[in-house]
């Protein structure tokens, strides 16, 4: 069996509040033809792919705030994404918020799916590693409220095989911390993708705004080198509900070489070629976890520290 393919990222431009989920499916579908009409695989679209990033408001009728999130993937409006997808034969990964209602109680998770090429779920990531704050802080233009809406994942970082690969899903700010990378090429991941809706206005730290695109490649290039993986970010960009999202959406390969990178500020879609036998040039010489890591010296990464 060829252990090459073609890995695509679908960009997305911004979605206002005012998009519904029918109009964002089929952007997301035209996407998906385009990759597809590259001989694409599979595709990887952004965090929270299907609403703009609400996050940024601060809500007090929940029933407003349960309008972003899906009880059901696929459900009516997304079950045309995943149609064509297994129509046209090609896998992806899908960020959206996920809403679980049992009796009185409401759990939500910023989510996300790996969906191989027959149109079945082959994985399930839930965001572990949430930015932000919980309450409402009036001196910034936008708010950044994950901790408010969302629960920490509680399904761990895992690795699922996706037709021909080994492939791992991370979103947003887990991309920024190695523990995500290395927990994942533990495990053997040849692949570790997922999507962004990263601001390019921090408010706490404004001195960091111009490093925005710097950091976010610096996180992807040196987690793909580091573990020997192929490496896949898809992002919204764009101005959104007026917060100007990050694009340079990429891919990278084990080698940490940037492959493919968006140049737009709307919806684009990008392609490599992926050779997955590839990462045993990094995992069999420069980063042989068997024969180099030292465990026994790294136990304070794992010690709970005092918040």
């Amino acid at each position: 069996m060829s252990r090459k393919m073609i890995l695509a990222v679908g960009q997305q431009g911004p979605i206002q509040r005012a998009d519904t989920r029918v109009q964002v499916v089929a952007r997301l579908i035209e996407m998906l033809k385009e990759a597809k009409a590259r001989n694409a695989d599979f595709i990887v679209f952004p965090e929270l792919a299907l609403t703009t990033f609400f996050p940024r408001w601060y809500f007090t009728d929940e029933a407003e705030l349960d309008f972003f999130y899906e009880t059901e993937m696929p459900g009516p409006a997304t079950r045309p994404l995943f149609e064509k997808a297994k129509e046209l034969g090609i896998g992806f990964s899908i960020g959206f918020a996920e809403l679980i209602v049992d009796g009185p109680t409401k759990r939500r998770f910023n989510t996300s799916l790996a969906i191989d090429k027959s149109g079945k779920i082959a994985g399930k990531y839930r965001k572990i590693h949430l930015p932000g704050h919980k309450e409402y802080e009036a001196y910034r233009p936008f708010q950044h409220l994950e901790k408010r809406y969302f629960e920490s994942g509680d399904l761990g970082f895992n690795v699922n095989d996706v037709d021909a690969a080994k492939l791992g899903m991370f979103i947003c700010n887990d991309r920024r911390w190695p523990e995500t990378w290395r927990v994942m090429g533990l495990m053997g991941a040849e692949i570790i993708c997922g999507g962004y809706n990263t601001p390019l206005h921090n408010p706490p730290v404004p001195q960091h705004d111009q490093l925005s695109s710097f950091h976010h490649l610096l996180s992807m290039q040196a987690g793909a080198y580091q573990n020997g993986a192929w490496a896949a970010a898809a992002g919204k960009v764009g101005i959104e509900e007026g917060c100007m999202l990050l694009g340079h959406s990429c891919i990278v390969a084990p080698t940490g070489e940037l492959v493919a990178l968006t140049n737009t500020l709307e919806d684009e879609v990008i392609t490599a070629a992926v050779d997955l036998d590839r990462c045993r040039e990094i995992r069999e010489n420069i980063f042989n976890f068997a024969l180099h890591r030292e465990p026994k010296n790294y136990s304070i990464i794992t010690e709970v520290q005092d918040r």
